[in-house]
């Protein structure tokens, strides 16, 4: 088993010193994470999400369970309209000169068809587009951690095997066509999205550790929307998601290991598997073209919006 070979509490170093930012850590892996890492003696953590209440309850909840609480801070995030991530960015950097990890953590799974607060497909504006842009607005700080700080900075972007569901290319950057193709799609096309950003973060930032997991099949509030809206899956997954799931320790697990493993065992903008196995053939991870014009795109579309 993989815990044998990487536990958080054994096998990841202090973190003494350091300043993390996660977005959607109020719940399930992200929550973990903050978790695993506080007992290691970060600095400071920004737990960045939409909701204050859940916020404070997590950090209330993961400090209860430590032997020294945590410096826990709340950042109020919406990745669907694009204002709010850039000034959930601007309010982390205007209180820090550090950040040595980027959890890039936050998402919205299955959501029936509908647009960001910005026009744009609401799984890819979310997922893709308000983390691109929180992101870049994060960059000059996080290079400045490399400079002057720490020279190992990493960027980790939870992606999902829902890649599968992803369309064409060019019904991605459609969001007229991207929204037409039903939520699984739009889902799909929002996580091929995440490997996409993160190799082409690697490629662009090299002096960033940019990385893209699938964090497994984890039973979180992320499938409520699922088990709601299917009266079929809602049965399904009674009987068989004993079987088919893993809890939210082993979700964080993957995602811990990238940020905390020896460097040297990472290979730059990857997308990995659990635990910690690197998916060397993911078509989103390997087509430097794919990932260039996603980009593009994206500036373009951020342009267009007066970013």
């Amino acid at each position: 088993m993989f815990w044998d070979r990487f536990s958080p509490e054994r096998d990841i170093p202090s973190q003494e010193g350091k300043v993390i930012v996660v977005t959607g850590g109020n719940a399930g892996i992200g929550k973990e994470t903050i978790l695993q890492l506080c007992k290691h003696s970060p600095k400071k953590v920004f737990l960045a999400t939409r909701n204050e209440a859940k916020a404070k309850e997590a950090i209330a909840s993961i400090n209860s369970t430590l032997s020294k609480p945590a410096d826990i801070e709340f950042v109020k995030l919406n990745l669907s309209n694009l204002a709010l991530a850039a000034a959930a960015a601007e309010e982390i950097t205007s209180s820090t000169d550090r950040i040595d990890l980027l959890f890039l953590n936050a998402g919205i799974m299955n959501q029936p068809p509908g647009k960001t607060d910005d026009g744009l497909d609401l799984q890819l504006g979310t997922n893709h587009v308000g983390h691109f842009l929180f992101t870049n607005k994060l960059l000059p700080v996080l290079k400045q951690t490399v400079t002057k700080y720490n020279p190992d900075v990493r960027v980790v972007s939870t992606a999902s095997n829902g890649h599968t569901f992803a369309p064409a290319f060019e019904t991605m950057i459609s969001t007229e066509k991207l929204s037409a193709q039903g939520q699984w799609t739009s889902y799909g096309a929002s996580k091929a999205a995440n490997i996409l950003f993160a190799a082409e973060l690697a490629k662009r930032h090299p002096e960033l550790t940019s990385v893209s997991l699938h964090p497994g099949m984890i039973q979180t509030d992320l499938y409520v929307t699922t088990t709601s809206n299917s009266f079929f899956l809602r049965n399904l997954l009674r009987f068989f998601g004993p079987i088919l799931y893993h809890d939210v320790a082993y979700g964080a697990l993957t995602q811990l290991w990238a940020a905390t493993v020896d460097k040297s065992k990472l290979q730059q903008g990857g997308f990995y598997v659990p635990v910690g196995q690197l998916e060397s053939k993911n078509k989103y991870a390997v087509d430097a073209d794919m990932q260039k014009r996603l980009w593009d795109w994206t500036e373009a579309e951020l342009k267009q919006r007066g970013y």
